[in-house]
This record gives C-alpha cells, structure tokens and sequence, in this order.
C-alpha cells in the first residue's frame, strides 16, 4: 500500500490536483473508496514502478487505477483501484473542481480512453457460494 499512497500524489501533481492547486483553491482530495488487487507476490528489493490511468471524472469525482509493477521481471504485481472525491477545506464537503483541473482531466482522458481497461477495475468481493444454502 506505501507504494500506491506514493504514487497518487505523483498522479495528483500531473491531473492538476496537486499540493498547489490544494494551497491556492482550500481544497484538498479524500479518497471514498480503495480496491487493491494482489495479483502476484514481489520479493524485498524488487524494482517496482506504479503506473495510473484514468477511468472516469466528473466535477466531484476522479476514478482511477494504479498498477504496481515488476520492472525486472516485467509482471503486474498489484493494482488499486481508487475513487478520489474533491473536497473544500472550508466547509468538509465533496466540492467542484475549478475548471483547470477539469479541463486538464479531460485532456488526460483524450488519450487514456483509448487503453484497455484492466480487468481488476469494478471487481466485487465474494466468498463463491456465501451464505451457504438451509438444509
């Protein structure tokens, strides 16, 4: 998971939603909800690099999805699939962004629309066959 936290405020600095823009506008982001993914196990001293890609916005909302992956054996090793909500200090409630940050998320979607959508994006949990049926 440090890996993931690292990463987003990489994500937010490049989607505009960064420190700076959190300082000048009183804002800052919650995340409402996360879904990480082990997919396979990494060894202590692996090189490993997150990736983000954008899967939807609106003025309140960024969705996305991080991987984690294994640079030296090039594998997918996690993914998190996070919903970010932006937010005003001021009064604590989801809030719009400016129409900077918007517009630079649509210009990031323009070309992340076109990727295919990793198929951990909007699992469910589940134990198969819970709650077991009566006798």
């Amino acid at each position: 998971m440090v890996c993931f936290d690292d990463a987003i405020e990489s994500w937010m600095d490049f989607i505009g939603l960064g420190r700076p823009h959190r300082e000048v506008h009183a804002v800052t982001t919650f995340s409402a909800q996360n879904h990480v993914t082990y997919v396979r196990e990494v060894q202590e001293g692996a090189n490993l690099k997150v990736t983000t890609q954008l899967l939807g916005f609106d003025w309140k909302r960024v969705h996305a999805i991080q991987v984690m992956w294994n640079v030296d054996e090039n594998f997918i090793a996690a993914t998190c699939e996070v919903m970010s909500l932006h937010v005003s200090e001021e009064t604590r409630r989801v809030s719009e962004m400016d129409e900077s940050a918007y517009s630079r998320l649509t210009e990031i979607w323009a070309s992340h629309k076109e990727l295919e959508v990793p198929d951990q994006v909007g699992q469910t949990m589940s134990v198969p066959g819970w709650p077991p049926s009566s006798p």
